[in-house]
């Protein structure tokens, strides 16, 4: 199966979340967290808008603290499968590989 059908069968066996949440990117490797904004999030990805790029392949950890104390907050590890420059900014699309 090529991405593009990835692509096309994940976007109609998930729904994405539209959201706007701080979250904090361990890359593997970088001892400071990064900080960006969760756009969007599916069972499967996330979307990332970030101050700087993240390489292709880049191994992150993303925490998404929950403002609710109800719920849990999210800890998933993911690897960037995409990154496009959006003026000064750049959206990242990632894979989410696990959850802890």
């Amino acid at each position: 199966m090529s991405t593009a059908d990835r692509d096309y069968d994940e976007k109609r066996d998930f729904i994405r979340m539209r959201m706007n949440a701080q979250a904090q990117i361990y890359v593997e490797g970088e001892s400071a967290p990064l900080t960006a904004l969760c756009q969007d999030f599916s069972a499967v990805g996330m979307s990332l808008v970030m101050d700087q790029p993240l390489a292709l392949g880049s191994q992150i950890r993303v925490v998404i603290e929950s403002p609710n104390e109800q719920l849990s907050s999210l800890d998933a590890q993911a690897e960037v499968v995409r990154c496009d420059a959006d003026g000064n900014q750049y959206r990242h699309g990632v894979e989410i590989r696990g959850l802890d």
